[in-house]
């Protein structure tokens, strides 16, 4: 990632890394070169989880355009230039773009086509955490990221973390902006996989997008679209012997399913004034 910041033709730029390991590889990292732009290093290895770290950088950075590039994705070169563009020209408070490989072509998701603005129902389609920006002044004014979502979270609730934040903009009354034009690389996520572990990463990103989806209230029959899509996943998986792809749906569609259970319930109790507290029995 660091790499990449390098041959951005935008240069105002400043990095906050934030390092929630319990030893010193971050720090030998960044002491063994020295970088065009500047850098700070906060280490806060008893506070855990990706939104937390989100907030805990944001509340460390000068600038008033908040960006949160994960430390495996790279940046093509006239990324920051485009994104600083698109704000200027259209007034927005959140741009976003999407996930795309070497060549562009999208990956890791499903991504609208074109650019405008962003509805709430059109959020999970025009957004992916890692190349999102939105200005200080939005996200001050939500709170910053929910920490009870997202990767990490002592919550079952292991995903969606981005679309929460900008539905919660939204609400506020702030405008968001995507272009499918704005991409960032990552590493594709290969499903096919039939180990524990990414069954039990299925599991908990299906519970943060179900949970989204039922805390923000987008409709029923919007919300069970997502359900149905896992199921079609599975059914056509195990029609082709993909017995890992069609474990891995199934294992979203109980986590969306679940999660989907416990939005609902934060949303009863947040308009009753109750406290939120994680479903039990996960």
């Amino acid at each position: 990632m660091l790499d990449s910041l390098e041959t951005q033709t935008f240069k105002d730029f400043e990095v906050v890394i934030v390092d929630q390991n319990g030893d010193e590889r971050v720090t030998e990292i960044l002491a063994a070169r020295q970088r065009p732009f500047p850098v700070r290093h906060l280490r806060t290895p008893k506070a855990r989880g990706l939104s937390r770290g989100r907030n805990d950088g944001a509340k460390q950075a000068k600038g008033d355009i908040f960006g949160f590039p994960d430390d495996d994705c790279t940046y093509p070169s006239w990324l920051l230039q485009k994104v600083s563009d698109t704000f200027a020209k259209t007034g927005a408070a959140v741009v976003n773009g999407r996930a795309g490989d070497e060549t562009g072509r999208p990956i890791n998701g499903r991504f609208f086509e074109g650019a405008g603005w962003t509805e709430p129902r059109g959020v999970f389609n025009s957004l992916i955490e890692w190349v999102s920006f939105c200005t200080r002044e939005a996200f001050e004014a939500v709170g910053g990221y929910d920490v009870d979502v997202g990767v990490g979270a002592s919550s079952p609730w292991q995903a969606c973390e981005g679309p929460d934040i900008v539905l919660r903009m939204m609400a506020r009354g702030y405008k968001v902006y995507y272009d499918y034009a704005i991409y960032g690389h990552h590493p594709e996520i290969s499903i096919d996989a039939t180990d524990p572990r990414m069954q039990q990463k299925a599991l908990g990103y299906g519970r943060g997008m179900g949970y989204v989806l039922g805390k923000h209230d987008l409709g029923f029959a919007y919300s069970m679209n997502f359900m149905l899509r896992s199921l079609g996943g599975a059914v056509i998986s195990f029609a082709k012997g993909q017995r890992g792809r069609g474990a891995y749906y199934l294992k979203t569609l109980q986590g969306r399913l679940e999660g989907y259970r416990d939005g609902r319930r934060e949303r009863g109790a947040t308009a009753s004034g109750s406290r939120k507290v994680a479903a039990t029995g996960h």
